[in-house]
């Protein structure tokens, strides 16, 4: 690690779409889907309003594998990794960017569908291994929140 540096993310939240499981020209496993977390904060007149926030995540090699086969839409998934964020160019030239949660760890939570046992991934090896730029889907556009008003 770095002297000085962290980049570490821990989220617990609800899987916005099934996980999709795609495979790099050298047959690396690659596994990407969406993340909601939701916060409490208050508006200009005082109330509280439940906001929702976005996070893409994207999984490589056995973590990768997990994920396409128990990840599925509206699953409780605890999900620990780094931040990451890559530009590209369309064919209009124009500048793109997205952020996106490099998952080294994937918990499933809350109440099991069909499993006897919640399996927790690690994948800390494919991870030092897994490309910078795997995922090739286009930004989710994410206005920002309002921070005045946060509760904390």
């Amino acid at each position: 690690m770095s002297r000085g540096t962290v980049n570490k993310v821990i989220l617990v939240g609800r899987v916005g779409r099934d996980a999709e499981l795609r495979y790099t020209p050298s047959g690396a496993s690659v596994a990407s889907f969406s993340l909601a977390t939701n916060f409490r904060s208050k508006d200009a007149d005082g109330n509280w309003q439940e906001n929702t926030e976005w996070h893409n995540i994207s999984a490589f090699g056995t973590l990768a594998d997990f994920a396409g086969q128990y990840i599925k839409k509206g699953r409780l998934l605890y999900v620990e990794g780094r931040l990451q964020t890559r530009s590209w160019e369309d064919q209009n030239n124009v500048k793109h960017y997205r952020t996106e949660i490099i998952a080294n760890s994937i918990q499933l939570l809350g109440p099991k569908p069909e499993e006897s046992a919640e399996p927790i991934v690690n994948d800390t090896a494919s991870q030092a291994a897994a490309p910078n730029n795997t995922v090739e889907e286009p930004p989710v556009d994410s206005a920002p929140k309002d921070e005045e008003d946060l509760p904390f």
